[in-house]
């Protein structure tokens, strides 16, 4: 992601105030789009990105230089993927929640549409590309 320069930032400073205000709240959204298997966190953490490049340096750079939240910026904007464990921990919850909420709504209708909306979910993460772990180096005899 490029750095701040000065024709990015908003000259306004009401609209600069509104951008930083959605950047906190995209940021707060991503967060718990971690623990919420529905609620994205990349598109949140990007859309957050997006706005303290054109409002805020320091909250920019804090957010892409943060050792878990700048992680899910540079996979995505680097095209690397998603990691296969964080696929599987996503699916997993995805459907545990899923499930559990298909058995609390009495609404069938309800009931379609929560799966529908996992079936698409879980549909995106695994067309995701997977980032695989750096191999070892080979064992030298």
């Amino acid at each position: 992601m490029t750095t701040n320069t000065p024709d990015k930032l908003q000259k306004n400073p009401l609209i600069r105030l509104l951008l930083t205000a959605a950047g906190i709240l995209s940021t707060a959204l991503g967060i718990l789009g971690i623990f919420l298997p529905v609620l994205p966190t990349t598109p949140f953490l990007l859309l957050a990105a997006a706005c303290f490049l054109r409002s805020s340096p320091a909250f920019h750079q804090w957010l892409l230089e943060h050792p878990h939240l700048g992680r899910y910026i540079h996979y995505y904007l680097d095209g690397k993927g998603i990691p296969r464990k964080a696929k599987i921990y996503t699916l997993t919850v995805l459907w545990l929640s899923i499930s559990v909420s298909i058995i609390m709504v009495p609404l069938w209708p309800v009931r379609l549409l929560l799966v529908v909306i996992a079936s698409c979910v879980s549909v995106y993460i695994i067309r995701q590309k997977t980032l695989e772990p750096p191999s070892l180096p080979e064992k030298l005899s």
